[in-house]
């Protein structure tokens, strides 16, 4: 396997899971420390689909916007649950699954970071809300936050969080 260094810049996709809307985002990222935006976005099945059609919805933009850009690594939300919400963990298990098939499919490398690491990598404080990791997000990567949704900022910040983690510990991001 080649060296970071040897074939340029590390592509890491993030990618939060929702049914209702899945953030993802692509940056390239370089051995000295340049990171850049190449795509971001929110995939949004129309509410009125059943599950099956949403999955299928997830899976076919994922696997396009995969083969397009390539990325070395998928970074994608740990699944968390709360107790007042037990369906939630449910629901997104099914997406989660859609991802996971994704990745096995076109061959990329998939790692999971819990939401209050990557915000206390990115913002500096695990208990950040959205909208302050949008900001910190957007402010980082000069994009403008009203541009962003809080899902396509929040796979942002996974994707930032893992390359930065990466590159401080000196492993390579492509593991």
């Amino acid at each position: 396997m080649k060296k970071e260094s040897d074939r340029g810049p590390i592509k890491v996709m993030g990618i939060d899971p929702g049914l209702k809307a899945t953030g993802y985002g692509v940056l390239a990222c370089s051995v000295e420390g340049r990171v850049k935006a190449l795509e971001v976005g929110s995939i949004e099945p129309k509410s009125k689909l059943v599950l099956t059609e949403k999955l299928l919805k997830v899976h076919q933009y994922l696997t396009d916007i995969v083969s397009r850009q390539k990325p070395d690594i998928i970074v994608l939300e740990k699944l968390y649950s709360h107790s007042a919400h037990p369906m939630t963990a449910a629901v997104m298990g099914h997406v989660r699954g859609v991802i996971c098939l994704v990745c096995a499919q076109q061959g990329v490398s998939l790692i999971e970071e819990s939401p209050k690491r990557v915000r206390k990598a990115v913002v500096g404080n695990g208990n950040a809300s959205k909208e302050q990791t949008r900001r910190v997000v957007a402010n980082f990567l000069k994009i403008d936050p009203e541009q962003l949704t809080l899902d396509a900022s929040d796979a942002l910040a996974l994707a930032l969080a893992y390359a930065g983690m990466s590159r401080f510990s000196g492993r390579s991001p492509a593991l």
